[in-house]
């Protein structure tokens, strides 16, 4: 069984860094795309960051500009997003989000989701 667990996420102040990470099982990162998405109050869900495994390459949301880095640790089945120079647009519920076909977010939706976790950027 697939499963995904945020964590990492509460309140921080414009400007400030958040590391989120994912804790993965049921499934290895050799074999599967996993990546963020984020839903801010209001708003629909959108793509944040995500490793494709086909291609071992990382994709970013524009509105990232080099804020965010993402990384994993495939020893540990876990995935990261480092989050820097958060503003308080940035607020929202970040997911992660696995799938088995490999690709990356843009080609198709992701299958296995998380529960998420909040993060609040003040202004």
């Amino acid at each position: 069984e697939v499963q995904l667990v945020e964590s990492g996420g509460g309140l921080v102040q414009a400007g400030g860094s958040v590391r989120l990470s994912c804790a993965a099982s049921g499934f290895s990162f050799d074999d599967y795309a996993i990546g963020w998405y984020r839903r801010a109050p209001g708003k629909e869900r959108e793509r944040v960051s995500c490793i494709s495994s086909s291609d071992r390459h990382s994709y970013y949301a524009h509105f990232v500009e080099a804020r965010f880095t993402i990384s994993s640790d495939n020893a540990k089945n876990t995935l990261y997003l480092q989050m820097n120079d958060l503003k308080p647009e940035d607020t929202a519920i970040y997911y992660c989000a696995a799938d088995p076909r490999g690709g990356s977010f843009y080609e198709y939706e992701y299958t296995y989701w998380g529960q998420g976790t909040l993060v609040t950027v003040s202004s």
